[in-house]
């Protein structure tokens, strides 16, 4: 028999689980659900004691999970949490043997990042321009964002002192302040130098400021004015799926890693 009430040995696993600090409230509380689950289960078996679980009876379990359509995901933390469980009752000396040492984690479902087609990209960024300064702006913006996998913060924020069309690279801030240097191609290079002779001064209108993109006020182009610059210039190229900033970075990863590029190169690149 158990030697404890198994709602008791929740109750001990989990306060364990509180005093070391290691998970977050929720996931306690979706511990809780699991282990109760697995209670019910047993509960319908008859095992009344830890030393008739066995790898079997929670193979079962875990098919009775997947009848019931429980994610892979779940189904993985249910997992999770059976198994911190059973190392408890195994150094609590309440059971001998650990039955979860030889069962396989299901792999979680991940969901693929959306992405533009190649010729969809090639109609964003030859969206015929209208003639205004924010047109030849946000046909630089865009180009420069699929040349470079920038995150939308990032090309928002860049500075005039992070880009060097010359040599042709810009000078990028991620997450955690950290800078990586990204190249540019001569198509990002051309609208760039477009933009900054012909449309950024007209934006601008004489004051002064230190980032690249501007709005028609001459501040700072926000991330929420991009988005929504970036769906107008879709719509106008006949795009219909819904886009944003994130499907054109992965986009630019999707597309270089198609033609060959090395893994390592571009996941350097998205920083």
């Amino acid at each position: 028999m158990w030697a404890m009430a198994m709602d008791d040995l929740i109750d001990r696993y989990l306060a364990e689980l509180r005093v070391e600090g290691g998970l977050a409230r929720n996931t306690q509380g979706a511990y809780r659900r699991d282990l109760q689950k697995l209670q019910d289960f047993l509960a319908l078996k008859h095992i009344r004691e830890p030393g008739l679980v066995t790898r079997r009876t929670l193979s079962e379990f875990l098919a009775h999970l997947k009848r019931a359509n429980l994610s892979p995901a779940s189904t993985a933390r249910c997992l999770a949490a059976i198994r911190g469980f059973f190392r408890f009752l195994c150094r609590e000396r309440i059971a001998h043997e650990n039955p979860t040492l030889s069962l396989s984690t299901p792999r979680p479902w991940v969901r693929l990042p959306r992405v533009l087609t190649q010729s969809e990209v090639l109609r964003l960024l030859e969206c015929p321009p209208k003639g205004r300064p924010e047109d030849v702006r946000d046909a630089a913006m865009v180009e420069l964002l699929y040349a470079t996998g920038l995150r939308v913060s990032e090309l928002v924020n860049v500075e005039l002192s992070q880009l060097n069309l010359a040599v042709g690279y810009v000078l990028a801030s991620g997450k955690g302040a950290k800078q990586r240097v990204v190249p540019l191609g001569d198509a990002a290079r051309k609208k760039m130098d477009a933009y900054l002779e012909t449309a950024r001064g007209a934006l601008v209108k004489g004051r002064e400021s230190r980032h690249v993109f501007v709005s028609r006020r001459g501040g700072k182009l926000t991330r929420q004015g991009f988005w929504k610059l970036l769906r107008a210039r879709a719509r106008a190229a006949g795009i219909v799926k819904p886009i944003s900033p994130h499907m054109l970075r992965h986009s630019f990863a999707t597309h270089l890693l198609d033609h060959g590029a090395d893994l390592r190169s571009v996941q350097a690149m998205l920083g």
